[in-house]
């Protein structure tokens, strides 16, 4: 049983549920609601309507469970949170359903309004809790039983993970915890701890090397309360690592408010939230990013001929500027920006543009005032390289530099860099280090506070210091 298997259940399920609640609404309303109109001279199971809902609202269904995370993490589902979330799903669905499609119907009377709305309800959740009620307790129960599990590393060696790991081992229904090895997170030579059966695995500076070979899922983080600088380490190591971090009870005072407790039986562990949005908001903000770039790059294409003409005659060199920047987990990509310095501005190795840069050319200028030089970057964003709101993206040279100073760069990683940002729209461009560092405190405040009402108003300021042309 893996992830993509149980999925596949999953979507199986919520079609069969969709499909059969539709087609069971359908027959009781030409049946009964209906029958003074339809009768029996069309009979119900050859009406090509029938079909065609049969086709398209289950269509509709899996259309709104992707975009509310309903099929992220499938081994990971919790029964109680699923059956609220059904519930709740399955209530709007079917509003949604009776405002845009049945409403309309003719209807004898009023009260068939109600027939109509609470039996499409019904039974929609009734099947849908069902199934996904049985496939998460066959997981649960398959967890439980150690056939399938997650690999996880303890990081520590002390009384403390040594207790955590046996208690663990030791429950009679299992957490899913695979256990691979231990992280050793003091200066000492590796430990004799966990009586020779739990290897060493390396120290924290090993910690990503050794996520990613042993495939790990589940980071358990049991240390002492005199390591605490250990656990910021940890924690920076781990960043834009996609593996699930539980910590015991007493590091809660560490991390206030970003864990939840998932088990009440067994050992209290406490999982570290990382999602910085609601599956539901990352859908739509990945979805704004690419309408609002194709918009942008089909009405705004007499516009870029236009730059591109200014910048071509304005100075020697190409139309487009591109440069590798670090983006989402620290993974490379080529940004594209229409050129707005002269091609050896860069001659003497990797520098900043400052006020009354002699590098940029006058055109280039304006278009750093009104931020049309990042206008290129759209394309970008349709890559799926960059957002519309996020962190700017610097060059690895530059985050070296950074990261000596403030180590909590590493931080803003953790999501797209946009073309525009709280820190671009507070600070602007940055002409050292130093400034670079005072703009992150912005970006970080804009990752701690993420939601659509946040990008909708740096994009609104955005748009105003574009037109006003005060970019710095």
């Amino acid at each position: 049983m893996n992830a993509s298997t149980q999925r596949l259940k999953y979507i199986f399920f919520d079609w069969f549920s969709a499909a059969t609640a539709w087609g069971s609404l359908f027959v009781f309303r030409k049946v009964y609601i209906e029958s003074n109109k339809f009768g029996y001279e069309i009979p119900v199971v050859a009406d090509a309507n029938l079909f065609m809902g049969i086709l398209i609202i289950p269509f509709y269904w899996l259309v709104l469970y992707t975009f509310t995370g309903m099929y992220k993490e499938p081994l990971y589902r919790s029964r109680l949170r699923e059956f609220v979330y059904v519930l709740n799903l399955s209530f709007l669905g079917v509003l949604f359903l009776f405002f845009l499609l049945l409403l309309d119907d003719e209807v004898k009377s009023y009260k068939d309004y109600y027939y109509t709305f609470f039996l499409l309800f019904g039974i929609h959740f009734g099947l849908s809790a069902f199934f996904r009620m049985l496939v998460s307790t066959q997981t649960k129960r398959a967890i439980q039983r150690r056939k399938i599990g997650f690999n996880t590393i303890l990081v520590g060696c002390n009384a403390k993970s040594e207790a955590l790991y046996y208690e663990l081992e030791g429950e009679k229904k299992s957490q899913g915890f695979l256990f691979k090895g231990y992280i050793n997170v003091t200066n000492q030579d590796s430990l004799k701890g966990f009586d020779g059966k739990l290897p060493c695995l390396g120290s924290i500076k090993d910690l990503r090397s050794v996520v990613r070979d042993y495939d790990i899922r589940e980071v358990i983080l049991a240390i002492e309360t005199s390591q605490h600088e250990s656990l910021k380490q940890l924690l920076e190591e781990l960043e834009g690592i996609a593996v699930n971090m539980r910590i015991i009870p007493d590091m809660f005072d560490i991390i206030s408010g970003s864990v939840k407790i998932n088990h009440i039986m067994g050992p209290a562990l406490m999982e570290v939230k990382r999602d910085l949005l609601p599956s539901w908001q990352e859908t739509i903000k990945r979805g704004m990013d690419i309408l609002v770039s194709l918009v942008a790059l089909i009405i705004g294409l007499p516009m870029y001929l236009f730059l591109a003409l200014m910048v071509k005659f304005s100075s020697k060199g190409p139309v487009f500027y591109m440069q590798e920047r670090i983006g989402l987990n620290g993974k490379p990509f080529k940004i594209i920006k229409f050129r707005s310095m002269r091609v050896d501005a860069e001659k003497n190795g990797p520098q900043l543009a400052k006020e009354n840069d002699s590098r940029v050319t006058a055109f280039g200028a304006f278009m750093r005032k009104t931020r049309l030089d990042e206008l290129p970057q759209f394309v970008n964003v349709l890559s799926g390289d960059m957002a519309l709101v996020g962190p700017r993206p610097e060059r690895q040279y530059f985050i070296d530099q950074i990261i000596e100073k403030a180590p909590q760069y590493k931080l803003i990683q953790r999501v797209r860099p946009g073309i525009t940002s709280w820190g671009q729209v507070k600070y602007g461009y940055a002409e050292n280090v130093d400034e670079m560092i005072e703009r992150l405190k912005f970006d970080l405040l804009y990752i701690e506070n993420m939601s659509l009402a946040i990008d909708f108003k740096i994009i609104f300021y955005t748009v105003i210091i574009m037109l006003q042309g005060r970019g710095k």
